[in-house]
């Protein structure tokens, strides 16, 4: 059996992004096993078919019941990796609804405010508690009257590096919750 291992990095936002790569690699032949470490998808040669991705946040993701209610609905639980859940199933050409595990768009709004709440909210902790006064403080040194040292300016543009990170995650949270949101 061949396999194969690929590093692809998604945000916790981008699952819609990350659901559509596991599809597309498995109509190249590349069915999903598993993911591990920071990004490393883990891959089995096969078939190539049509084969509908989805993940799901949900506290509740290794319970039995949790995954025998999907299992109902003809999923496939797969594994569960940082609080997201995996589920494959063959793509339906009659009729789309059925790729979905959601019922509504409400449902998808829902795991939306799930994953703001489980992991924006301690991101927005660090940030507003530890990012923003190491930056003010660090700028005080470097512009005051002695200017700092050289290791205070490293640290000052290492700050600011994670300043705009921060703000590139919230800005992207933000966008697919608004983009869920419209669609309701």
């Amino acid at each position: 059996m061949e396999t194969k291992k690929r590093f692809k990095y998604f945000t916790i936002s981008q699952w819609q992004e990350e659901e559509e790569y596991l599809r597309e690699m498995h109509k190249k032949g590349w069915k999903f096993e598993k993911v591990t470490g920071l990004g490393m998808y883990h891959f089995v040669k096969c078939e190539p078919e049509d084969v509908v991705y989805r993940l799901d946040y949900n506290e509740d993701s290794e319970s039995k019941e949790y995954q025998k209610l999907f299992e109902d609905c003809g999923w496939e639980y797969l594994q569960n990796f940082v609080g997201y859940s995996y589920f494959r199933k063959k793509a339906n050409q009659e009729n789309t609804e059925d790729d979905e595990i959601f019922s509504d768009v409400q449902s998808k709004l829902d795991m939306c405010k799930n994953v703001i709440k489980r992991r924006t909210i301690p991101l927005l902790v660090i940030f507003i508690c530890i990012i923003i006064p190491q930056l003010v403080h660090l700028f005080a040194l470097i512009t005051g009257k002695n200017g700092g040292d050289s290791f205070d300016t490293v640290l000052f543009y290492i700050f600011c590096a994670l300043f705009v990170v921060y703000l590139w995650i919230f800005g992207t949270m933000t966008y697919q919750y608004l983009k869920v949101k419209r669609k309701v």
